[in-house]
């Protein structure tokens, strides 16, 4: 870390949640110790570690007279779910349903936005869309304040809630009125601000984001076939924004790393360059026959030192740790070490 403090550094809560969750206890250390039927069984584990990514992101949010909402950015969505977790940022920090709020993206006419990867676009454009939506929501509360006609004339503009659209006094949720009232006294067609994410360049922090995945495998002692039983990863990436595509993120690359690490596998014509298994046929990837029961667990807090919204992005981190935790699985199964990948059977006979 160079020297600095780490942000957060929960690795270790990390390894004892899964360790705890997994059943590690049950672990005999000495491979080839346990056995059903003609199946070898293993445990192994590995820890992983992503670098915290944030770049400079912009964000447009517009509140129209109607009472729905639009936020635009140029970031994209190769299937994360930008579209779905921005959204339910917006709604979330402007106080209105989801499905009144719409978010843009892909467009490069909109507000820049950094690249779609490293872990970063939660972060960064996240961020700046939280501050478009913060802003917006302090001028309607400080247009209703300040608007003698209003019922929050007088109001502490601390002291106002903003939930499902509506405006009202803390504490006295019977004195307030919705954006579309607020909107249409003051002959306002929208309201809209400009939303923006600097990292800070002080670099005062090491911040990066860590895992611990936990595996089971069954080897067949004759044929050296290895299935997964089960497996389990742990991870510190500061808030979850969005509980359902954590999951997608994290079993997704849970099966995306038995893949690599027991199946997929280019073979290269060192003739002329081609790629002999360039199909679906011969190059082999998971399906659900491969993939066991499979959980994740992510340790509630958050990284206010990373960004304001306390994520560290979990794109990359869920990865890591997977292909070791099966080969150390495999090793504890068989006695043997593998360090190339795929595990094959013939590696393993």
């Amino acid at each position: 870390a160079g020297g600095l403090p780490w942000s957060t550094r929960r690795l270790t809560e990390c390894l004892r949640t899964g360790a705890r969750e997994f059943g590690w206890h049950r672990r005999n250390p000495k491979p080839r110790s346990r056995r059903d039927g003609d199946w070898l069984i293993g445990m192994g584990m590995a820890s992983g570690i992503y670098d915290t990514l944030r770049m400079r992101s912009e964000a447009r949010v517009r509140l129209d007279a109607d009472g729905t909402a639009l936020v635009q950015a140029s970031t994209s969505d190769m299937g994360p779910g930008t579209y779905t977790s921005m959204t339910q940022l917006a709604a979330d920090a402007l106080g209105l349903t989801m499905r009144t709020v719409r978010f843009e993206l892909g467009d490069s006419t909109f507000p820049a936005s950094p690249p779609h990867g490293g872990s970063q676009t939660m972060a960064g454009v996240g961020s700046a869309v939280q501050d478009g939506c913060d802003k917006l929501r302090q001028e309607a509360i400080e247009l209703a304040v300040e608007d003698e006609r209003s019922p929050l004339h007088g109001v502490d503009a601390d002291d106002i809630v903003v939930r499902g659209g509506r405006l009202h006094a803390k504490g006295n949720p019977a004195r307030g009125e919705t954006y579309r009232q607020l909107l249409a006294r003051s002959g306002r067609t929208h309201l809209e601000t400009r939303g923006t994410f600097t990292p800070s360049g002080d670099d005062r922090y090491a911040m990066n984001a860590y895992s611990a995945v936990f595996a089971e495998v069954a080897v067949d002692r004759r044929l050296g076939l290895v299935r997964m039983r089960r497996m389990l990863g742990v991870y510190d990436v500061g808030r979850i924004i969005s509980p359902k595509l954590a999951d997608s993120q994290a079993l997704g690359a849970m099966v995306g790393g038995i893949g690599q690490a027991l199946l997929e596998h280019t073979v290269t014509d060192h003739r002329d360059g081609r790629i002999v298994n360039a199909n679906l046929a011969d190059y082999l990837v998971p399906v659900n026959a491969d993939v066991p029961d499979l959980r994740a667990i992510y340790l509630d807090g958050e990284d206010l030192h990373a960004d304001p919204i306390g994520v560290k992005g979990l794109g990359e981190v869920v990865k890591v740790g997977v292909a070791p935790a099966i080969a150390n699985a495999v090793f504890n199964a068989t006695g043997r070490r593998v360090r190339d990948l795929p595990i094959t059977a013939e590696a393993l006979l």
